[in-house]
């Protein structure tokens, strides 16, 4: 654990888990990941989002080597559980708290961890908390990434308390981030794997922040940014429209037809200056997938016919790229396949039908022939062309 004092009487706590490798249950975590809370005393003192419930007694532990006596206001930024799990056993402890949040947070927090309507006070967007010496202010954040979440800013320190936003999934020993080429890919997968799917809302939620003046950034998971910038300027460039000279091109093979297809295209896109990413479907980490995905302009899925349809794992990857909605302008396919079937069309059913153009296919029967291979370099250079015309 570290324990910061950022300010004067203000207080940055990370509580690591150094050894959790799955989050959700789905995303693979490399370097672990951190839940961090934050505590400003004042004439009301006040704990700024919690901890995951494995880690309430750390927590607990950590106000008491600070000597926290007491607790006025418990701020939910988020009501996910690796944030607010904590509350329960705060609320105990500290029987005069009331927990701040939305309207909706105070929702989830009643349903999903049983939190009286008494111990909750609801803030509006905009609202703001004297403290005393210090205020605290509360802006409206729907879908960032749950439909409840809200971010806090005490303008008289300058910093943001944004919770999962400007996350990270990163057990560091640094308090501040580094700013380094580590920290923006473990950002950037962050983002991929959890706020892509809302980047039109987080555009929107960057002007919000773009009007204040911050020193600091004081998310809820990962390193704490004492350079602003770093994080914002990476967040306007992913969840703009614009896109990338790239080609995601994730695979799967059975008896080495779309593996040698796969492996033909892949020479012939980088023949034609595209910039390729292949992923075998079989022993992908799709953290590094999604991420790939951010500033793509086209995905190419390559799959084997199975039962008169794609294989289970390319038909996970499509589902996958419809969940996460990148800004990818252009979509294809290319594989093999022994006898008739559906195969197209459930992949392509499973596409997004807003702002994806999809691209003729390549299938070849059985092993790829020599006209499949002249197809296959139709392909890359149909790519290349719409690249050229958009990038």
């Amino acid at each position: 654990m570290i324990i910061k004092e950022i300010k004067k009487d203000m207080y940055g706590f990370v509580l690591h888990d150094w050894s959790r490798k799955l989050f959700d249950e789905l995303i693979p975590l490399p370097d672990g990941t951190t839940y961090n809370s934050y505590f400003i005393k004042d004439n009301k003192s006040v704990l700024i989002d919690t901890a995951d419930p494995t880690k309430t007694e750390e927590l607990f532990a950590i106000l008491k080597e600070i000597d926290v006596a007491n607790i006025d206001y418990i701020v939910s930024n988020h009501s996910e559980q690796d944030h607010s799990g904590s509350i329960p056993a705060l609320l105990s402890a500290f029987p005069n708290a009331k927990v701040v949040t939305s309207e909706k947070g105070a929702g989830f927090l009643k349903s999903m961890l049983l939190v009286p309507q008494e111990k909750i006070m609801t803030v509006a967007d905009g609202e703001e908390l004297s403290l005393g010496a210090r205020t605290l202010k509360f802006l409206h954040t729907p879908w960032v990434h749950w439909p409840e979440t809200i971010v806090t800013f005490c303008p008289e320190e300058k910093t943001l308390f944004p919770c999962d936003f400007f996350g990270s999934h990163l057990a560091s020993s640094d308090f501040y981030a580094r700013c380094d080429e580590k920290q923006y890919i473990s950002s950037k997968r962050y983002y991929a794997e959890i706020m892509m799917p809302f980047r039109n809302n987080i555009s929107r939620h960057l002007g919000l922040i773009e009007d204040l003046s911050i020193d600091i950034i004081a998310p809820s998971h990962g390193p704490v940014y004492n350079n602003p910038s770093f994080i914002i300027d990476a967040y306007k460039d992913w969840v703009s429209d614009k896109v990338k000279n790239q080609v995601v091109l994730p695979y799967v093979s059975m008896h080495g037809s779309v593996a040698k297809m796969t492996e033909f295209f892949v020479d012939e896109l980088i023949k034609r200056g595209v910039e390729v990413k292949p992923f075998n479907l079989t022993s992908v980490d799709i953290g590094e997938l999604a991420m790939s995905l951010v500033d793509a302009a086209t995905l190419v899925l390559g799959s084997p016919m199975v039962l008169a349809g794609p294989h289970p794992v390319a038909l996970y990857a499509a589902y996958l790229f419809k969940i996460l909605r990148p800004k990818t302008r252009f979509a294809s396919v290319i594989g093999s396949f022994g006898w008739g079937g559906n195969m197209l069309k459930v992949i392509t059913d499973m596409l997004p039908t807003q702002g994806l153009e999809v691209i003729e296919p390549v299938m070849a029967k059985g092993y790829p022939k020599e006209e499949d291979f002249v197809k296959l370099q139709n392909l890359a250079e149909e790519i290349q062309k719409r690249h050229k015309e958009l990038i």
